[in-house]
């Protein structure tokens, strides 16, 4: 989390060096906040004592999804595709592997000399071994100190794409994110603002309207 709040704040101040202002925020619309912060919270919380390896895995992989759920349903802000392409590495790599490899390299770059790799070895992560695969896309990347972290590629991706939305957006250089076509026929415009509501329904009932049939003579 150190990390993130770090990303996030070379991004702010990126955007405002680059003439943007935090007011463009503001017309940002975000669809599914719910599936992002079960997700976020997934991806944080502790491995419970009650749980065993496979139950964390999939926890984590659980909040994977929600995430790339998230991206997807929004995927007309900017820089989706770079945090969608972040969060479907990580989540493939956990997968393949019923965890995240980390390497005894990366770790030793990232704490010193001194490291101790059996420190990360819990329920989401584990000291990279031979049999693993798809290890370059693990947490191979060790960053010293003043950060101290080991990185993967997907997670360099997520925080490029972190960095490049708020300059975007700060800019007030993003599109309309439009919510996408529903995915359910039944589906009848619940979300939409009363205008685009109105108007949803109008063609519902056009189309339910029998077509009439009229002579040519």
């Amino acid at each position: 989390m150190i990390v993130v709040l770090f990303v996030a704040a070379v991004a702010l101040v990126a955007g405002l060096l680059a003439g943007g202002s935090l007011r463009n925020f503001e017309r940002v619309r975000v669809h599914w906040w719910g599936a992002a912060l079960l997700g976020l919270l997934l991806q944080v919380a502790p491995a419970q004592p009650w749980l065993d390896d496979d139950g964390a895995v999939a926890l984590l992989l659980a909040s994977y999804a929600l995430l790339i759920a998230f991206m997807w349903v929004n995927r007309r802000l900017p820089a989706s595709p770079l945090l969608l392409a972040g969060l479907a590495l990580n989540a493939i790599v956990i997968g393949v592997n019923r965890g995240m490899p980390v390497s005894e390299a990366a770790i030793r770059r990232a704490s010193g000399e001194g490291g101790l790799p059996s420190a990360i070895d819990d329920a989401k992560h584990h000291l990279m071994t031979p049999s693993d695969v798809l290890t370059p896309l693990a947490d191979v990347i060790g960053l010293p100190p003043p950060i101290t972290t080991v990185l993967s590629i997907g997670d360099v991706l997520l925080y490029a794409g972190l960095v490049v939305f708020c300059v975007i957006v700060m800019r007030g250089r993003s599109a309309e994110n439009r919510r996408p076509p529903a995915w359910f026929p039944m589906y009848r415009g619940k979300h939409l603002s009363p205008p685009r509501r109105r108007l949803h329904r109008s063609r519902l009932e056009a189309q339910a309207r029998p077509a009439t049939v009229s002579s040519g003579t």
